[in-house]
């Protein structure tokens, strides 16, 4: 009997119910995990329907990097350097064989190469043995999330608005998550103080505090230098950890402030770290550094890093290692120096930037904008800035502004876990040319003005 004759005859097999296309017992999404009943897995459904549903309008919602300094044939370069890395070190064939080819070891193949990258770039000095090599900057988020929140009254603090990854893995993790409300000037210490004692007064434990320090998303804002070494004086003494996530800063033009971890003596930073921006997204590699002490029952003491990589391995079990040699022969092409590859997208980026402010000062000029209620903030640097205005922004507006005038951006409300920006939007200028920004803005700028009209 072969496998055809076991196939059932479709003349015999009755129609499913309609409305039934499995042709069996409907599942109530009551039943499921709350998270996916969450607001924030439909608003970026929605988005994306939006998007595909207008290919036409110019889209100011993506985050991503420009396409245009993407080779296909540089993989293969990429690739081929690394396994000659791998020859020159002394490895056998069957060695370098078996490193590509098999699941390799949980925390990653190239720690030394990042790490190198790390002290080279950011002049972040930590062992190898601290990092773990992650699938991209999101499942860095989960593992350090879900060993640092251990008991009901442990609590994730993340500042606002944030990053709807942080959001989205504190709720399929089922941690609490409470914002610390940023100001018109970005992060403030008094503000997450203040949080951190209403917190512990209501029983629960500050655990761990997820910030973006650098041209952060969705904002654009910039934590200055006091700000930072406050923050870190104060997780010292109010005993939390620090979640420092920030990949805009390699890709930003100009000289950066120092990186939280960079600073970090005591280490009260855990570094999340993403190479999608500087090398290359579809590679998906990313990277913790997580080199603070654990002691274990038995009275030894081992890193977290060692921790969260198990953690890993029940979760992806490892990173490519195809994704891994091809990184690993970008940052050998330059001696570890990510900067160097990055010199003109980021002056790139930095044009997208100023293109769009200065668009947006053109189109809307301080006797207009201050008519009509609208201001923003101006970025030195990442992918992203807001633009506040007076009428409500929402999934409506949204639609209003694809189908009537052909321009998307993203409603600042998505990055608001616990509500607010529903007067702002976000505009992302990476993934567009110098043309598009400024049809875009052209077009953004009709869009404000007819919202406005109608609601005056």
């Amino acid at each position: 009997m072969t496998a055809q004759d076991l196939r059932p005859d479709p003349d015999l097999v009755p129609d499913p119910p309609p409305g039934d296309l499995l042709g069996g017992a409907a599942l109530d999404l009551a039943d499921l995990h709350g998270s996916l009943a969450d607001p924030v897995l439909d608003s970026m459904t929605f988005l994306n329907e939006v998007t595909h549903r207008y290919p036409d309008a110019i889209s100011f919602a993506p985050g991503r990097p420009y396409d245009g300094f993407f080779d296909v044939e540089q993989v293969f370069e990429h690739l081929r350097r690394y396994l000659d890395h791998l020859r020159d070190l002394g490895s056998a064939p069957e060695q370098i064989r078996d490193q590509i080819f098999q699941y390799g070891p949980t925390a990653g193949v190239i720690r030394d190469l990042v790490a190198d990258s790390l002290a080279r770039d950011e002049n972040v000095h930590v062992a190898p043995e601290s990092l773990v090599i992650t699938v991209g900057c999101q499942e860095a988020m989960l593992l350090a999330v879900r060993a640092l929140i251990a008991r009901p009254a442990d609590v994730l603090l993340a500042s606002s608005p944030c990053y709807v990854g942080i959001t989205g893995v504190a709720r399929l993790l089922g941690v609490p998550l409470t914002v610390v409300e940023e100001g018109p000037d970005g992060f403030d210490c008094s503000v997450l103080e203040r949080t951190l004692r209403a917190e512990r007064g209501q029983g629960r434990r500050p655990r761990a505090l997820y910030v973006i320090p650098d041209h952060a998303n969705p904002s654009g804002a910039t934590m200055p230098p006091a700000t930072r070494h406050a923050l870190l004086d104060l997780s010292e003494r109010e005993d939390f950890l620090i979640l420092e996530d920030s990949p805009y800063r390699i890709v930003s033009p100009g000289r950066q402030l120092p990186t939280l971890k960079s600073l970090d003596t005591r280490r009260r930073v855990v570094q999340l770290g993403s190479l999608s921006k500087t090398l290359f997204p579809g590679a998906r590699v990313g990277y913790v550094v997580a080199d603070q002490p654990v002691r274990r029952p038995d009275g030894t003491t081992g890193l977290l890093a060692d921790e969260l990589a198990k953690i890993k391995s029940m979760v992806t079990v490892n990173t490519s290692p195809i994704s891994q040699a091809v990184v690993a022969g970008m940052l050998l092409a330059v001696d570890g120096h990510t900067k160097e590859l990055n010199t003109e997208t980021a002056a790139y980026y930095g044009r997208a930037m100023r293109t769009t402010l200065d668009e947006l000062d053109h189109a809307l000029p301080p006797v207009l904008r201050e008519r009509l209620g609208v201001r923003w903030n101006r970025p030195q640097g990442g992918f992203f800035l807001a633009v506040d205005v007076p009428f409500a922004v929402d999934n409506e507006a949204l639609a209003r502004s694809a189908h009537e005038h052909g321009v998307i951006w993203t409603p600042m409300s998505y990055f608001y876990p616990q509500g607010g920006g529903e007067r702002s939007l976000r505009l992302s200028v990476s993934y567009l040319t110098q043309a598009q920004i400024t049809e875009g803005v052209s077009r953004l700028t009709r869009f404000i003005q007819a919202e406005a009209e109608v609601r005056a």
